[in-house]
């Protein structure tokens, strides 16, 4: 019998099941996931992780972990920077595929291998809305970074501008799963569009981090407003 392939309208996976989902969606992106999104984004998720990596703010030599770190871009950056990067990623196949020097964990964000207060810092990139949920993400941020250590979560968004977001929509919506499908998993590009619903509006968001223990939290869009870094400090 021939599967039935996923429908827009067919509800997210959430729980365990979006545990597994994501993970194995992500084994099988690893190999072009590089490619595709620098194709996808016309470069620009380039320039959106150098400045999440400046808004740290932290001294050479620091010690940071890069959360989902995928292939390894941030952890480069941060190493490009004088950082010592550490990356954690659920997904095998993405470590397998990594081109970094950082030292590397297979790992669960929510449940970080870490002693507490023993980071100076942490960074996150395009992965808030592919945790389970985003309370107990951050808890478990704020007990690994030390006091006045930083974090810089870097996501996508939406611009405010109408005909901007309608046109976002549009390319998000149908042209990025086409480059997905042609290039590497046309299922795992149309899941990914559809993975914004699972983040929260702007204010529940900015108010969870600051419910977790970080101060100074702000909010940047990047791009015009296709993306947004978000950075506060431990307190």
């Amino acid at each position: 019998m021939v599967s039935r392939e996923p429908s827009v309208r067919d509800p997210l996976p959430k729980g365990d099941h979006k545990v597994r989902a994501v993970r194995a969606m992500f084994d099988a992106i690893a190999p072009r996931y590089d490619l595709v999104n620098r194709i996808m984004t016309l470069r620009m998720d380039v320039g959106w992780r150098r400045r999440s990596v400046r808004s740290l703010g932290l001294q050479p030599g620091s010690t940071v972990v890069d959360l989902a770190c995928g292939t390894g871009d941030l952890c480069r950056e941060l190493v490009r920077a004088g950082i010592a990067p550490i990356g954690v990623d659920l997904s095998f196949g993405m470590l397998a595929a990594a081109r970094t020097s950082a030292p590397l964990v297979h790992g669960d964000a929510l449940r970080l291998p870490f002693s507490d207060a023993s980071l100076d810092g942490a960074t996150c990139g395009f992965a808030l809305r592919n945790f389970v949920a985003l309370e107990p993400f951050l808890a478990s941020l704020a007990r690994v970074v030390r006091p006045n250590g930083r974090i810089a979560l870097l996501e996508v968004a939406e611009p405010a501008n109408p005909v901007l977001r309608r046109g976002h929509g549009i390319y998000f919506g149908k042209v990025v799963p086409r480059i997905g499908a042609l290039l590497s998993d046309g299922e795992a590009y149309r899941y990914l569009p559809r993975s914004v619903e699972y983040l929260p509006a702007t204010a529940a968001l900015m108010d969870m981090v600051r419910a977790a223990g970080f101060a100074d939290a702000r909010r940047t869009l990047l791009s015009a407003g296709i993306a947004q870094l978000i950075t506060a400090t431990r307190a």
